[in-house]
């Protein structure tokens, strides 16, 4: 068994969390952006790990993200307690109805549309980063760029501090391979009307190599120490 495999959507992330790392045994590669070419992505990674031998011990979403506002800051560090598919379901008169408010069995869904981080990986990263902010971080394929759709993510998922684009299609990846899973990930922009302006890119890149630190507990706690 190797160590950890840790994912992001682009380069730029990787090489942010790379910056932090002085564990050799951590993989760290960008997947690609979006929760499908995030899931597929990372399953072939863990099959092409498990098939020669080396299986991960966990893997780690990580990389910047939206933070709704009065929850968390920009430039804080982010730990995801669950990973929700965020629209992931249908539009109704209603207003917006989750995929599992439609009569579909969890297995339909990876395992349901929230899929909670591993326990123990998930303690070793709050005792190693006791300074973040641990709850929910959604998954979106639309970036939210309103106020209106602000509003109703918050009255949805009240337990929310942030959103991206990938931990969920990570998080099923990793569930289907019984693979432990985490998401990490550091604020670069309010969540709410879409301004470039406001966004801190460059301080949440190096908020992210700082993080990345705590990537090299070896193993982290609750985890196998392999061969």
């Amino acid at each position: 068994m190797t160590g950890l495999l840790v994912v992001t959507a682009v380069p730029a992330e990787a090489e942010a969390v790379r910056a932090g790392l002085a564990d050799a045994s951590t993989a760290v590669l960008p997947v690609g952006v979006g929760p499908a070419v995030a899931a597929a992505t990372t399953a072939r990674l863990l099959v092409l790990a498990e098939a020669a031998g080396r299986p991960y011990r966990g893997v780690v979403s990580a990389g910047v993200a939206g933070g709704f506002g009065g929850r968390v800051e920009v430039g804080a560090t982010v730990l995801g307690s669950v990973a929700v598919a965020a629209d992931l379901g249908a539009e109704s008169p209603a207003g917006f109805l989750p995929v599992d408010e439609l009569g579909m069995p969890p297995e339909w869904l990876g395992g349901g549309v929230a899929l909670a981080a591993d326990p123990g990986l998930l303690a070793a990263l709050r005792a190693a980063l006791p300074t973040a902010t641990v709850g929910a971080v959604l998954t979106v394929s639309t970036v939210t760029g309103t106020a209106a759709s602000t509003d109703a993510l918050r009255r949805r998922h009240p337990d929310a501090v942030a959103e991206a684009m990938e931990g969920y299609g990570v998080a099923v990846a990793a569930a289907q391979a019984g693979v432990p899973f985490v998401e990490l990930r550091t604020v670069s922009n309010p969540i709410g009307p879409r301004d470039r302006d406001a966004w801190r890119m460059r301080e949440a890149l190096a908020a992210l190599t700082t993080a990345a630190a705590a990537l090299d507990l070896n193993p982290p706690a609750g985890l196998p120490a392999g061969p």
